[in-house]
C-alpha cells in the first residue's frame, strides 16, 4: 500500500512542480497589479474573470470529466479523442458569436463602466482558446506525458507574465494589458499544442460516443457553474453591497489562497488518474482511506503555517514592493478563513472518487446547486454585518456543505472507513489555532515567537495523528535520502 501512496505523491510531485511554478509565476501578477492599478480597476479585472471562469464552464458543459471517464477504457477507439474535441469546438464557436451579440447587456450587469467596455471583445477569444485546449491537455495526462504537460502549462503563464509587465511597464497600457496578455499567451499554447491535436485528431464524429459521454459529461455543466459560482459570486454581490474598492481589496487578499489552492490542484492532477486505474484492487478503499488522512495532514500543516505568519510575508519588502500594496493590507484578516475553504475543496476533490467510480454523476450537481444557493444567500446575509470577512465566511461555509454532500453520496454507493479520529484530531488543532489566531491576534507577536508557536502546533498535529508504522516509514524514508 505505501508503495502505491509512494507512485501517487511522486505524480503529485511532477505535476505539482509545473502547477507551483507556474500559479507562482501568476501570483506575482498579483503584487504588481495591486502596486499599480486602483482598488477600483483591480475590481473592474476581478469582475470580468469572474464572468470568463464561469463561462469556461459553459464552453466545456462536462466534456473533460467525461472524456477523462471514457479515454482509458476506449484507447482503440479513434473516436474517443475527435468527438469530444469537435464537440467542444462546435459549441464554442456557437457561444462566442452569442456573447459578442449580447456583449453590452453583459458588462452592464458586471458593473463595467462605459470607458472600459471595448475589454469585452477579448472574452469570447479566451474562452474559445482555452476550451479547445481542454481535451489535449487531459490525453497528456492519460498519456502520462507530465513533463510535456508540465512545459506547455509553464510556458503559457511565462509569456503571459512578459507580456503584461512589457505591456504595462514599457508601453504604459491600462488594464486591457492584462487581456491582450492572457489572450496571446493562450493562442500560442494552442499552436504548441497542434501536433499531438494533429495526430489524435480523425474526420470521424460517433454520435452514439456523444450520447455516452453526455450522459456522464452534462450533469457537471450545472455542477461546474455551481462550483464557479461558489468561487466567483461573491465578487458582484461584495461590489453591489460596498463599492469595487473594497471588492478588489477582497480580491487581493482573496487570491493569498493561492498557496492551498496550489497543493489542492497538483494533487487533483495526480489523484484523477489514480484512483481510476486502482479502483479495481483489492486494497483500493483502504488506499483511499489514507489519502483522505494524508492530504489533510499536509493541507493543515500548509494552514497552521500560513495562518500564523502570512502577515509578515504579505508585508516583508523585496526591492521596495510588498506581496500586495499596503491599500490591500486592511484585508489580510481573511486569509486564514479563505485557506481553510480550500482544505475542505481539497476533500471534495478526494470523495469524487466514488462518483467516477460508480458513474453517480447524476448526483454531482444536486450537492453543488444546494452549496452555490447556501454560498448567495449567506453572502447577503453576512457581507452587510462582517463586509469581506462575512464573503470569506461564506465561501468557507458553501465548500464545507460540498465536501459532507460528496461524502455522504460516496458512503452510499462506495462505502469507505475512513480514519475518522485521526481526521477529528487534524480538525482539533487547525481548530485550536484559528482561536489563538483570532483571539490574540498576529501583529504585535515577536516573529520568532511565531515561528515557535508553529513548530509547536505542528509537532502537536503529527503526534497526535500519525502512528509508530507511518513515523517509523518516514523516518526510513528521510534516512535513505
Amino acid at each position: 500500500m505505501f508503495s502505491k501512496l509512494k507512485q501517487l505523491s511522486k505524480d503529485t510531485a511532477i505535476y505539482g512542480i509545473s502547477t507551483m511554478v507556474g500559479r507562482f509565476l501568476t501570483f506575482l501578477l498579483v503584487p504588481f497589479y495591486t502596486n499599480i492599478f486602483l482598488p477600483s480597476e483591480y475590481g473592474i479585472i476581478t469582475n470580468l474573470y469572474a464572468f470568463i471562469a464561469l463561462m469556461n464552464i459553459i464552453f466545456i458543459y462536462g466534456m473533460d470529466a467525461a472524456y477523462l471517464k471514457y479515454a482509458e477504457s476506449n484507447k482503440v477507439n479513434k473516436d474517443t479523442y475527435s468527438t469530444p474535441y469537435i464537440s467542444v469546438a462546435f459549441v464554442g464557436v456557437v457561444l462566442s458569436f452569442l456573447i459578442y451579440a449580447i456583449k453590452i447587456p453583459v458588462v452592464e450587469v458586471l458593473g463595467i463602466p462605459g470607458s472600459f467596455h471595448y475589454l469585452m471583445h477579448y472574452v469570447p477569444l479566451i474562452l474559445f482558446i482555452d476550451a479547445i485546449s481542454v481535451i489535449p491537455f487531459i490525453k497528456l495526462r492519460l498519456d502520462r506525458k507530465a513533463k510535456t504537460f508540465a512545459y506547455l502549462k509553464i510556458f503559457n503563464i511565462v509569456v503571459n507574465v512578459i507580456l503584461n509587465l512589457f505591456l504595462i511597464l514599457k508601453l504604459k497600457w491600462g488594464i486591457e494589458a492584462v487581456f491582450v496578455s492572457n489572450l496571446a499567451a493562450s493562442f500560442l499554447t494552442y499552436f504548441l499544442l497542434l501536433p499531438s491535436i494533429i495526430k489524435n485528431l480523425k474526420l470521424n464524429f460517433n454520435f452514439e460516443f456523444l450520447k455516452q459521454l453526455l450522459k456522464f459529461g452534462l450533469p457537471y455543466l450545472p455542477a461546474g457553474l455551481a462550483m464557479m459560482l461558489i468561487q466567483v459570486i461573491n465578487r458582484p454581490i461584495l461590489e453591489s453591497l460596498t463599492d469595487l474598492k473594497t471588492l478588489g481589496i477582497y480580491q487581493a487578499n482573496y487570491k493569498l489562497g493561492i498557496f492551498m489552492m496550489l497543493f489542492v490542484n497538483m494533487f487533483q492532477y495526480a489523484w484523477q488518474p489514480f484512483f481510476l486505474q486502482e479502483s479495481k484492487d483489492e486494497s483500493a478503499k483502504e488506499i483511499f482511506s489514507k489519502v483522505l488522512t494524508y492530504f489533510t495532514l499536509t493541507a493543515a500543516t500548509i494552514l497552521i503555517i500560513l495562518t500564523f505568519l502570512i502577515e509578515d510575508i504579505v508585508q516583508f519588502p523585496v526591492f521596495g514592493k510588498t506581496l500586495i500594496g499596503s491599500d490591500y493590507w486592511g484585508g489580510i484578516h481573511i486569509v486564514p478563513i479563505i485557506l481553510l475553504a480550500y482544505l475542505f475543496n481539497g476533500l471534495y476533490v478526494v470523495f469524487t472518487a466514488g462518483i467516477y467510480i460508480k458513474e453517480k454523476s447524476n448526483y454531482v450537481p444536486l450537492v453543488t446547486g444546494i452549496s452555490a444557493a447556501l454560498n448567495i444567500a449567506a453572502n447577503f446575509l453576512l457581507i452587510p454585518i462582517f463586509g469581506i470577512t462575512g464573503a470569506a465566511l461564506a465561501t468557507l461555509l458553501s465548500y464545507f456543505v460540498m465536501a459532507a454532500g460528496f461524502f455522504m453520496v460516496t458512503q452510499k454507493f462506495y462505502h469507505i472507513k475512513y480514519e475518522y479520529m485521526k481526521m477529528s484530531k487534524i480538525f482539533f488543532v487547525i481548530l485550536i489555532s484559528g482561536i489563538v489566531y483570532y483571539s490574540f491576534g498576529t501583529s504585535d507577536i515577536d516573529f520568532l515567537l511565531k515561528i515557535v508557536i508553529c513548530l509547536a502546533a505542528l509537532i502537536i498535529l503529527y503526534l497526535l495523528v500519525l502512528d509508530s508504522k507511518e513515523i517509523n516509514f518516514i523516518k526510513s524514508r528521510f534516512m535513505k535520502k
